[in-house]
């Protein structure tokens, strides 16, 4: 009886650690988590006078957000296990109504279309000390907003 009550709690202890490992992909590393539903900001400096950062929210659905230095557009992203691909729409032609005089300079709105250039050659990402990083032609930077 005795040995049969050590094989079961074994077993269960074995279960136990198993249900507490990481899942792993294909090539035997652990598979991190999309983070899915969570605003996470290009880390990167404003550019000043103004505070704003462009911000990425995608949804599991893979429906998303960007808001980028001066206007926003929605997009669509696919993921399959470490790959990625952004399909942005179009930029807006008007100016957001929230936005204040000289908010939206020349250079903010180059830097928009810069920035969705490179969000559309983005192929892979992966976490990497706390952000996510999308790997292009330029590797962009996005840590998930403390508020």
């Amino acid at each position: 009886m005795a040995g049969k009550r050590l094989r079961i709690g074994l077993r269960g202890l074995v279960l136990s650690l198993l249900m507490g490992l990481p899942a792993f992909n294909q090539a035997g590393q652990a598979a991190d988590q999309f983070p899915f539903d969570r605003e996470l900001l290009l880390d990167v400096a404003p550019m000043r006078p103004v505070k704003r950062v462009p911000v990425l929210s995608v949804e599991a659905n893979g429906n998303a957000r960007i808001d980028l230095w001066c206007k926003t557009v929605r997009a669509r992203v696919e993921l399959s296990d470490a790959a990625i691909s952004i399909e942005p729409a179009a930029l807006p032609d008007g100016l957001p109504a929230m936005m204040s005089d000289g908010q939206c300079t020349p250079a903010r709105i180059s830097a928009d279309l810069d920035l969705l250039a490179a969000l559309t050659q983005v192929t892979a990402w992966r976490e990497q000390g706390g952000a996510l990083i999308l790997a292009g032609a330029k590797a962009l930077k996005f840590r998930a907003a403390a508020n």
